[in-house]
């Protein structure tokens, strides 16, 4: 079966080509991070008019690169939930209009879980790009990482599956955004900091983690203050200085030092609730999804932690991305019927256990 997926929950505009939710044909992504990195964050208008700009295009050289027609297709898949409201209408409404062009059967999938399902693509025409060998199996505990989620999952099957612990308020992603500023580095705040990170020490400032009632639920509010008011205490100021003056008045050793040290405490607040979750639940494998799934510290301190081998998918699919919703879309097609078109509407807000799929 050879599903395209649509995905514009953000700033992203993609579409893929994966074949039976494994085999990726194609995978063509229009990322606005140049455009949205002037403002330090995401414009919702700008990213919906860059959307409209581009969808159409990107669709077609998805097609083009898979080397399939619309006769090939078997099914679309599109992000509808959640983000921006008006990037999602974009990406649903040029889903909706093809669908009903081609005559093709539709599936509405959650962005979230469609990061995690990036996992099972372990195939592709292009081989250069290091997949993981094998599908996970069930069960599995799933840790999803991005600007706006920070959450952990255990699923017994395909749309099988409970929320663990979610975040109580900034997400990691959103974390790493709201300190790089502080630092002075540049929008998106996950890479800024990684690579600041390299040349500093993870020791040098000690910074708390926060302690919850439940192991498994998440909150980076405090060790974002934490940092402030370290900034604050390192340049000789008090908690009135405006806290977007403060990179000026950094050194680079400073800055650099102030980078590892929160990476290191945000990824060791992760890895603690997922290795207690695997102690826990004995799944029989751990996949990690989402933008922050790219950081090379979460990456290295799961695998020295983690006791059970863990693979990780490559970066391009960590990000917003087609494939993930193409893939994903083909597991849909399995268990639960396409939507009728003119019932496919966005759902900025919509949490993965209220999904037709987890419901199924």
């Amino acid at each position: 079966m050879i599903v395209l997926g649509i995905e514009s929950s953000c700033d992203e505009t993609s579409a893929a080509v994966v074949k039976d939710g494994r085999v990726l044909l194609s995978n063509v992504v229009n990322s606005q991070v140049d455009i949205h990195a002037e403002y330090g964050g995401v414009v919702p208008e700008v990213a919906a008019r860059s959307h409209i700009e581009v969808i159409n295009p990107v669709i077609r050289q998805a097609l083009r690169e898979a080397n399939v027609t619309w006769d090939d297709i078997d099914a679309i898949a599109v992000a509808y939930a959640p983000g921006l409201i008006g990037s999602l209408l974009v990406g649903v409404l040029a889903t909706r209009t093809l669908a009903e062009l081609h005559n093709k059967p539709l599936y509405p999938v959650h962005h979230v879980e469609g990061h995690i399902y990036a996992n099972f693509i372990t195939d592709s025409t292009n081989p250069e790009l290091k997949l993981p060998s094998k599908q996970p199996t069930f069960p599995m505990l799933a840790l999803a990482v991005s600007g706006l989620h920070s959450q952990l999952m255990i699923f017994e099957d395909h749309g099988n599956y409970r929320l663990l612990g979610d975040t109580l308020d900034d997400a990691v992603g959103e974390a790493f955004d709201k300190v790089a500023r502080m630092l002075g580095l540049p929008y998106p705040g996950g890479p800024s900091i990684t690579t600041a990170a390299l040349t500093g020490n993870p020791k040098a400032y000690s910074l708390p983690k926060a302690k919850l009632s439940n192991p498994y639920e998440f909150s980076f509010s405090g060790l974002k203050t934490a940092v402030l008011r370290a900034i604050q205490r390192e340049v000789g100021v008090d908690h009135t200085f405006p806290s977007h003056k403060l990179a000026e008045r950094l050194n680079d050793v400073q800055r650099a030092d102030f980078a590892a040290s929160f990476q290191y405490t945000a990824v060791k607040t992760l890895v603690d609730a997922t290795v207690k979750a695997v102690e826990e639940f004995q799944p029989a494998s751990v996949v990690i999804a989402g933008g922050v799934a790219a950081n090379s510290e979460l990456r290295r301190q799961l695998s020295e932690r983690l006791p059970l081998p863990i693979e990780y998918a490559p970066i391009s699919l960590c990000t917003d991305n087609g494939a993930m919703i193409a893939a994903l879309g083909y597991y849909h097609a399995q268990v639960i019927e396409p939507t009728p078109v003119d019932n496919v509407t966005v759902r900025p807000s919509l949490s993965m256990l209220d999904t037709v799929w987890n419901k199924a």
